[in-house]
Parts: structure tokens; C-alpha cells; sequence
């Protein structure tokens, strides 16, 4: 497959960008990326991704708050 190809297969979307650093789980909506409509994997640009750095390690005030169960597989 090329290049051009591939990039056919990627879409621009807004999407929700997840992390969990520190014990905690980070999350941010409406993020840009490009994904591949094959494997839902997500593109950032290295904007965003700088952006996505700043919200987070920013301690950015969020806009709401959410409460999430965990459990144990095992």
C-alpha cells in the first residue's frame, strides 16, 4: 500500500483523547485527529499534542468531574 493510499484511508474526526498518569484518569473530548477508518488507530498533529500536555499537565480546571468503577479481572 502507498503512502497516498493509506493517507485516503484517514479521516479527520474530533475524538475523546484518554490517559492515566499518576493514578488518575485524564480525559479530554473534542480532540482533533486523523484516524484510520481500517484500524481506528488516532493521528495527532504535533499541535494538538502539545495542547493535550498543557490541559493536562496544566492542571487545567476541568469542565466536569466523572466517577468510575474499577475492577479486578481476576
Amino acid at each position: 500500500m502507498t503512502s497516498n493510499e493509506k493517507n485516503e484511508m484517514l479521516v479527520e474526526k474530533e475524538v475523546t483523547y484518554t490517559l492515566y498518569k499518576d493514578g488518575k484518569f485524564y480525559i479530554v473530548e473534542n480532540v482533533p485527529a486523523r484516524v484510520d477508518l481500517e484500524t481506528g488507530e488516532q493521528y495527532f498533529s504535533p499541535k494538538t499534542v502539545e495542547n493535550l500536555h498543557q490541559i493536562i499537565l496544566g492542571q487545567k480546571k476541568p469542565v466536569r468531574t466523572i466517577r468510575t468503577p474499577v475492577f479486578n479481572f481476576a
